[in-house]
C-alpha cells in the first residue's frame, strides 16, 4: 500500500483528511480488482475501524487478518527497516522524539500506537498474536487461515 500511496500522493503529508482519502482509495481499487476476478491483500495499519468497515462493505469476500502488535514489538521490529523509498525509516523513534518535544515534524502525521490509538477490531476473521510468534509463522498462519476462505487462490 506504501507503493500506491506514493502514487495517489506523491508527497504524503499522512494528515487525517489524505489518509481517510488514501484509506478509501486502497478499499475501492482492491474493491474493483475483487469484482473483476483479481485476488487483492491490502497491507495497512488501518487503525480506524470506519475504514475497516468500508472496505468490508465495498469488497466481496472480505477477510480481516488482525495482526495484534503491542506497541513495542512495532518500534523495535520497525527500528530495523531498511530504507526502500516507501516509508521514512524510524517512524516510531521520529514520532516518540517529537512527542517529547512537542514539535511538529514534516512528512510524519500522526502515529499509531503513538499520537493514536489503534481502534482494536471486534470483527477479524482471523486474529494472530505477533508477540507470541516470529512474523515468518505468523505469516504461515495467515496463508494457511486465509485458505480456508478462499482455497483456490490459496496453496501452501
Amino acid at each position: 500500500m506504501d507503493s500506491i500511496r506514493k502514487k495517489i500522493f506523491p508527497n504524503p503529508t499522512y494528515s487525517d483528511r489524505e489518509r481517510d482519502a488514501a484509506y478509501r482509495s486502497f478499499a475501492l481499487i482492491a474493491s474493483y480488482l475483487s469484482k473483476a476476478g483479481v485476488p487483492v491483500i491490502l497491507d495497512g495499519t488501518g487503525h480506524k475501524v470506519v475504514w475497516r468497515k468500508f472496505a468490508r462493505k465495498e469488497c466481496p469476500k472480505f477477510v480481516e487478518v488482525y495482526l495484534k502488535c503491542p506497541i513495542e514489538i512495532c518500534i523495535e521490529r520497525e527500528s530495523k527497516r531498511t530504507n526502500n523509498n516507501l516509508v521514512r525509516q524510524k517512524l516510531y523513534a521520529t514520532a516518540l522524539a517529537r512527542l517529547k518535544k512537542g514539535k511538529r515534524i514534516q512528512g510524519l502525521g500522526k502515529m499509531p500506537g503513538v499520537d493514536e490509538r489503534y481502534e482494536e477490531s471486534s470483527n477479524a476473521e482471523i486474529i494472530l498474536d505477533s508477540s507470541l510468534e516470529k512474523p515468518k509463522i505468523l505469516a504461515e498462519k495467515a496463508i494457511e487461515e486465509l485458505a480456508e476462505y478462499a482455497p483456490s487462490m490459496f496453496s501452501i
